[in-house]
């Protein structure tokens, strides 16, 4: 029996409470203040490597939506991530913490020293969007349910233990709080609205599941390198 719109909510919002990787120690670590300056450009570097690759996953959805409407809302993923004008957009704005936190743009742009795990678990994410159903898809995607909490910490920590990274490197997590909220907004009445039976309500919860797997291996490759 498929379960009520209510509880279906319910058990999608569980996923990330139980497994998002706000909980993963590398992250608790960060938070705490806890991390050297050489763990703090690792996890940059790393990181990178999975935002780069995010408007790949959204032009893959995107081209999974078959009404335009659905395409006009979701393409605004791909600029908020490449910008409509160069220099602007996510993926800019990280390079430039990873520059306030002392590496290249080239270093970043290179791919060079990312770990085989992040690279993995990247491709994972990748592969999901290009193979999974729309569903399947857009439900990975809730983890943004959770993305303004861990961003508004991560300023907060930020601005309090590592302070030798310029403010202005920070903007980054300063717009996906707004963003954040907005993107899960738009996606979770999506995946109550398409799935309607057991075994689709079942397959939604279960991406997302592996999407937070997939962020949480990610993470555990960064903390064996560290180790």
């Amino acid at each position: 029996m498929n379960w009520t719109p209510a509880e279906f909510e319910k058990r999608l919002r569980a996923v990330p409470e139980e497994r998002y990787h706000h909980l993963h120690p590398f992250n608790v670590r960060m938070h705490a203040g806890d991390l050297s300056p050489e763990e703090i450009r690792r996890w940059i570097l790393n990181r990178f490597h999975y935002q780069r690759h995010i408007p790949i996953k959204d032009a893959l959805i995107l081209s999974k939506l078959e009404t335009s409407e659905l395409r006009r809302m979701w393409i605004h993923r791909i600029h908020d991530h490449d910008g409509t004008e160069p220099g602007e957009g996510g993926i800019e704005r990280w390079l430039r913490l990873g520059e306030a936190a002392g590496l290249s743009r080239d270093a970043l742009l290179s791919g060079e020293g990312v770990l085989p795990g992040v690279r993995l678990a990247v491709d994972g994410y990748v592969n999901l969007c290009r193979l999974g159903t729309p569903l399947e898809a857009v439900a990975a995607s809730l983890t943004e349910l959770f993305a303004p909490d861990i961003m508004r910490t991560r300023i907060q920590a930020f601005e309090r233990h590592y302070t030798w990274i310029d403010s202005e490197g920070l903007q980054y997590f300063r717009n996906r709080v707004t963003q954040g909220r907005r993107d899960s907004g738009e996606a979770l009445p999506l995946v109550l609205e398409w799935a309607r039976t057991e075994e689709q309500q079942e397959s939604a919860v279960a991406a997302l599941r592996f999407k937070c797997d997939l962020l949480w291996s990610l993470l555990d490759a960064i903390d064996r390198a560290s180790e």
